[in-house]
């Protein structure tokens, strides 16, 4: 990993590399936005074909492979399935489903004056596509996170896709309920769930994380198929000024080994602990060629001037994982895709069993959302009813205003119904 000083001779390197890291979402998905495209336009002119093509190239899919997992297939895969996994398994899906629940909108009404009655229902999306990464490791975990939150919100319809799904991520569609499951990944899934082909209808919104191409495709899909968010390759941040070395770097490295494209930042004031996650790290990682690969590459600790800075960095970086060491932190974090507090919260923990989704913003996205929730399943509705007495008392204010902005239309759609 790479340690940077923010102030003295490092502070024009390291003002340098914090606007690249500000940049990386957009770089990113910049390099394979050309390919992205391409692969996009032939699975939405030529569906299946197409479709079958680069699940051929890319997935495996044998020749006379079916793109649909059966239900037995899933329902082997669960009873191959160790006893122990399969008590993980529903200990997470038991834990993401209450979370769910917890924070499903409610319907409510109000009367903000006599006569008038405003409120909101809350509806499910109709139809929705989880992606599930399939390629490096197996994701049973993400499957669970994409589905059951899909569930808890009502919606109808739910599509799966992965490239060669391990047993693990069958296992864990059986154990879900899942009735369509395609083996197929990358941006040709994601177009497929988008655009609709023969075999895969289109839905109403995608979501799941994914490596850079996946991320492109679902930027690039968004104009016609709702999405989530860019939830691209892992990101993670520690602050801390009295953590454990050791603890921290288990974390880094953790969060490393997912993708070679993978940020892993400390953000310290404190010198001493930053060279000693530095020494952590290198003796973690070895042995761990995708973390190491990932750390080396992309993997920094900045040591700033004072604890201010330091908080103030990790707001401007709005990271996917951010750990921070008390809970009186949570006064000054403003954006995070979802924030592991103190020495006994491994950022894993959250990857699998807490119940908060692991589907998190990736690219600065943590400015302006958090991460999957129940509520991308659902749709939240207003209402309004007015009585006669309620339109005589507030109409009079929408005609003003409507002629104030040149209306007349308005202003009489209104007035015609106070006679």
């Amino acid at each position: 990993m790479k340690l940077v000083k923010t102030f003295g001779r490092g502070k024009a390197a390291a003002d340098v590399l914090i606007e690249t890291l500000e940049r990386r979402g957009a770089v990113n998905t910049a390099r394979v936005e050309p390919v992205v495209r391409r692969i996009l336009a032939e699975v939405r002119r030529n569906g299946d074909r197409a479709l079958l093509k680069y699940a051929a190239e890319f997935d495996g899919l044998e020749k006379r492979q079916a793109l649909l997992v059966s239900r037995d297939e899933m329902k082997a895969a669960w009873e191959a399935t160790a006893p122990t996994l399969q008590a993980a398994m529903m200990v997470a899906r038991g834990n993401i489903l209450a979370f769910a629940e917890a924070q499903l909108p409610q319907e409510w009404t109000i009367s903000p004056s006599a006569g008038v009655k405003t409120g909101q229902i809350v509806r499910p999306l109709g139809s929705v596509g989880c992606y599930v990464p399939g390629g490096r490791y197996p994701l049973p975990s993400t499957l669970l996170m994409t589905v059951t939150p899909a569930q808890v919100a009502g919606v109808e319809r739910i599509v799966v896709c992965s490239p060669k799904p391990a047993k693990e991520t069958m296992a864990a569609a059986w154990l879900a309920g899942v009735t369509e499951f395609y083996r197929v990944g990358g941006a040709q899934a994601i177009a497929a769930m988008a655009f609709g082909t023969a075999t895969i209808g289109r839905v109403d919104k995608v979501v799941g994380p994914g490596n850079l191409f996946v991320t492109a495709a679902k930027v690039l899909a968004s104009s016609e198929c709702g999405i989530d968010m860019p939830a691209g390759p892992t990101e993670i941040v520690v602050t801390s000024e009295a953590g454990s070395a050791v603890g921290i770097a288990a974390d880094l490295v953790a969060q490393a080994e997912h993708d070679p494209e993978a940020l892993a930042v400390l953000i310290t004031s404190n010198v001493v602990l930053a060279s000693e996650v530095a020494a952590q790290v290198k003796s973690q990682a070895r042995g761990n060629a995708v973390a190491k690969q990932a750390l080396g590459a992309q993997g920094c600790i900045f040591v700033t001037a004072t604890v201010r800075e330091a908080r103030k960095l990790t707001n401007r970086l709005a990271p996917e994982h951010l750990t921070v060491d008390t809970a009186d932190d949570l006064k000054w974090i403003r954006n995070a895709g979802s924030v592991f507090v103190g020495e006994h919260s491994p950022q894993s923990m959250g990857d699998y069993v807490s119940g908060p989704n692991h589907v998190l913003p990736t690219g600065r996205v943590g400015r302006v959302r958090g991460g999957l929730s129940v509520m991308d399943f659902v749709k939240v509705i207003t209402v309004q009813k007015y009585t006669r007495q309620g339109l005589k008392q507030m109409g009079p204010h929408a005609i003003a205003l409507a002629a104030a902005e040149g209306l007349t239309g308005h202003a009489e759609s209104v007035r015609v119904r106070m006679q």
